[in-house]
């Protein structure tokens, strides 16, 4: 009796042994297989991404990561997003980066200056979004600017210029919230009201100021320049709004029957700020609307190399122009992109 109980107490220590080993090897599982990314769709559950890992061949054993994954308390806690996995990967390693969203960044960065069809562009050659006729389309909906609280008809203006660390599986509606949230939160420490603007018009004229100079530093000369204009009742007269105002059938020049043209945009024909925003001002030309220099300037022509000649009288303002833009010497060889700033 005392030999079949040992036996039976061998047998039982062996199986103990046995199970205790393959549960080790199982959880000591590591991925052999090459580098791939592997994508958490949003709400997916956990049996869900358990079956596809699998499919995958980035896990060996359904049940064992399961269980796993619910004794380190982590079933709820996986975010959504497109990871990489690499070789030697084990399960503590699957279950850190799914629990913490280290998904893959698509690192973009949107320039000052640039309007919404601009953008829309960079984010598609970068594969940020999937459609760039809806982001257009969203960009200039009204409807999506009351939702998100912008104080315009459209969010040119609010998609604030700087580097994103985008996801791969972002939505055209995500990025524009996303955006327009940083423009909310880079400005929300500045009083965005200055010399009887509006909040809005504040945004309006920064667009302004912000495709007129390249140079950081003549912003708020340019915007002591549009201040005295509007105070005289003049026209402010910059190219920029002409562009804007024929943008989808702009063809890189500006004729004389588009500076004639009567458009909402055109500082041309109307003796007022804009509609609206022309592009999107980095926070620079924001606050160089907010505190503009004050001077008697009410002209500048470019001087071919990102900087410009201000003048006070418009016969001062025929000599520049005549100096500058109709002397082939002072053009030749001379560009913003020598600017240094």
């Amino acid at each position: 009796m005392k030999k079949i109980f040992l036996s039976f107490t061998a047998l039982g220590f062996i199986a103990l042994l046995g199970g205790y080993l393959w549960i080790k090897d199982k959880l000591n599982y590591q991925y052999q297989g090459e580098k791939v990314t592997f994508e958490i769709k949003k709400g997916q559950s956990f049996p869900s991404i358990n079956q596809e890992l699998f499919k995958a061949g980035i896990i060996n054993d359904r049940r064992v990561f399961h269980k796993y994954t619910q004794y380190k308390d982590s079933l709820e806690k996986f975010k959504s997003g497109l990871y990489e996995i690499t070789p030697g990967m084990n399960l503590d390693d699957l279950i850190r980066i799914f629990s913490e969203g280290q998904s893959l960044k698509n690192l973009v960065t949107i320039p000052e200056g640039k309007n919404l069809y601009e953008i829309a562009d960079i984010l598609k050659e970068k594969n940020i979004i999937k459609n760039k006729d809806k982001f257009i389309e969203l960009s200039k909906s009204k409807a999506q600017a009351a939702q998100l609280k912008v104080p315009s008809f459209n969010l040119e203006g609010y998609l604030f210029p700087d580097t994103y660390n985008f996801t791969f599986n972002e939505t055209e509606e995500s990025v524009i919230q996303k955006m327009v949230s940083n423009f909310k939160s880079q400005t929300k420490n500045l009083n965005l009201k200055a010399n009887g603007l509006t909040p809005a018009e504040v945004i309006v004229l920064a667009s302004v100021v912000e495709k007129e100079t390249g140079a950081k530093f003549e912003r708020k000369t340019i915007a002591g320049v549009f201040f005295n204009r509007l105070k005289k009742k003049m026209k402010l007269q910059s190219d920029p709004t002409i562009i804007y105002g024929m943008w989808e059938r702009y063809d890189g020049n500006i004729r004389r029957k588009d500076i004639l043209a009567p458009s909402k945009f055109n500082t041309y024909t109307i003796p007022r700020l804009p509609i609206g925003p022309i592009a999107n001002p980095g926070l620079d030309a924001i606050k160089a609307v907010l505190d503009p220099e004050s001077h008697d300037y009410l002209y500048f022509v470019s001087k071919n190399n990102g900087t410009h000649k201000f003048s006070k009288t418009y016969k001062e303002h025929n000599q520049a122009v005549k100096k500058w833009q109709l002397t082939k010497k002072n053009k030749e060889g001379r560009s913003w992109r020598d600017l240094k700033q």
